[in-house]
């Protein structure tokens, strides 16, 4: 394991403070690029977060970046910023092979909504992140920045590690569970999993709870990269898309807050309960209201109603993806693997009626949530349920892992309510992050930014050994 983890000291590499300097041309967007290759170069043979690369490209971007900054017309100020992109999204200039076997060489040449829209701001599309495959269960060889024996998260585990890693200020992820969230609260990670439609997904539009959304060295450029893209490319059809300033909203101070404790509260380990319970203390002792499923009866109606999260989001998508999964099993039946295979016979299993069933679960649980909206300013929970766990690998004549990036039981129930969330690194146990993540309305995008700004810059991280 490398030096333990602290939240009150570690040093994320960070883009917004250092244009400035392009600005004067004591640095410039070149000399940037190079510092982070040289931290790739470095860092890379561990970490392992990149699918692809294209040097040549980027170099380029950062020069013609470096020329607006010079003559004083930055496109926007993600000028010149290198950017991961995940390989689920397509990107016209590197390969798109989404960590499966069956999609070893497919390079479809058009790029994603997003990654246009950071190269339409200047952005600097530095390469591809990793993914687990298909964006599921089945990990890639990303290690975790902070002890490679154990997981990055996923299934955005490359873009969250190379920010972790300070090999880029910042990456896109994607989320349909928990594939934001939890790897940025694995790796110390600022991230945001805006409101279903936030950022338009361009070519991803099969499944009805993914979203896209960046990691971040800090929340400063975590708010830029995301608005920047919903400047340009809107929300999905039918939204009205991420809304707000060019720079993170100021910090507000919530009065109220709710906890919400999940399915996945007793499974939580007694240091990271602890560090959670001193965040509690911190926060009340600040002046704010607190309650929970134990105070209020609306928060335990909400409770009951997502019980069942981690099944219902599953199976949902299970059976959204299923026939596009089924198609690709059939051509490369040796190209998928036994997880992903396993996984569309579950939905293969399923009725129109049981998809009709899971829907209604999920609208009933949206309502028991808007009706907490008089209740509090925003929702806190854990991001994961306690450090990244290790991850050995799958042993031969053994059954599969069925969480080998970690547990994603605290996310799926924003996915579920098409909720925003901002995950923050407040917390430290056993030398490893522990992200909080505090949750909104849906459409509240901004506010809940603001608010996690004022809990990250008011109250102290707590930290468990």
């Amino acid at each position: 394991m490398s030096d333990a983890y602290d939240p009150r000291t570690f040093q994320a590499r960070t883009f917004y403070d250092a244009t400035e300097a392009f600005a004067d041309s004591s640095d410039t967007p070149r000399a940037y690029l190079e510092r982070c290759l040289e931290v790739i170069a470095q860092k890379e043979p561990i970490v392992q977060a990149f699918a692809a690369f294209n040097e040549e490209t980027a170099r380029a971007a950062a020069d013609a970046s470096g020329k607006r900054w010079k003559a004083g017309r930055p496109l926007s100020p993600i000028d010149g910023m290198p950017v991961g992109i995940k390989d689920l999204l397509e990107t016209k200039d590197m390969p798109t092979q989404m960590g499966c076997d069956a999609y070893n060489g497919h390079f479809p040449k058009n790029d994603n909504a997003a990654v246009w829209a950071l190269r339409e701001a200047g952005a600097v599309i530095a390469g591809k992140t990793v993914t687990a495959e298909l964006g599921g269960n089945q990990p890639g060889p990303t290690t975790n920045p902070f002890d490679p024996a154990r997981t990055a998260g996923g299934s955005s585990s490359g873009s969250a590690a190379a920010v972790a890693a300070g090999m880029l200020p910042a990456a896109i992820g994607t989320q349909v569970g928990g594939s934001i969230i939890r790897p940025a609260a694995f790796c110390g990670n600022f991230a945001l999993k805006p409101s279903q439609g936030g950022l338009h997904r361009g070519e991803r539009q099969a499944t009805s709870m993914s979203t896209h959304g960046p990691h971040a060295g800090c929340l400063e450029d975590m708010w830029r990269v995301a608005i920047e893209i919903a400047k340009r490319t809107g929300g999905d059809p039918g939204r009205t898309g991420l809304m707000g300033p060019d720079s993170a909203p100021a910090p507000v101070k919530p009065e109220r807050l709710i906890i919400l404790e999940t399915e996945g509260w007793e499974r939580v380990d007694t240091a990271s309960h602890e560090a959670f319970s001193q965040l509690r203390t911190s926060l009340e002792s600040a002046g704010l209201s607190i309650s929970d499923r134990h105070s209020d009866n609306v928060v335990d109606v909400l409770e009951k109603s997502i019980t069942d999260a981690t099944h219902v989001c599953g199976m949902i998508t299970a059976w959204e993806n299923r026939w596009a999964l089924r198609n690709l099993i059939n051509r490369h039946p040796d190209g998928v693997s036994q997880r992903t295979q396993e996984t569309v016979a579950k939905a293969e299993a399923m009725t129109p009626d049981d998809y009709r069933g899971l829907l209604r679960d999920r609208e009933h649980a949206r309502l028991c949530h808007a009706d907490l909206k008089s209740h509090a300013d925003a929702i806190l929970t854990f991001a994961c349920p306690g450090p990244a766990p290790h991850w050995p690998g799958d042993r031969p004549g053994e059954p599969l892992n069925p969480r080998p990036t970690g547990d994603a039981v605290f996310n799926y129930p924003s996915s579920m309510l098409g909720a925003p969330v901002v995950t923050i690194p407040m917390m430290a146990v056993v030398g490893l992050p522990v992200g909080l993540q505090i949750m909104g309305q849906p459409g509240e995008d901004e506010r809940i930014a603001a608010i996690a700004r004022w809990v990250h810059e008011s109250v102290s991280p707590s930290i468990v050994t």
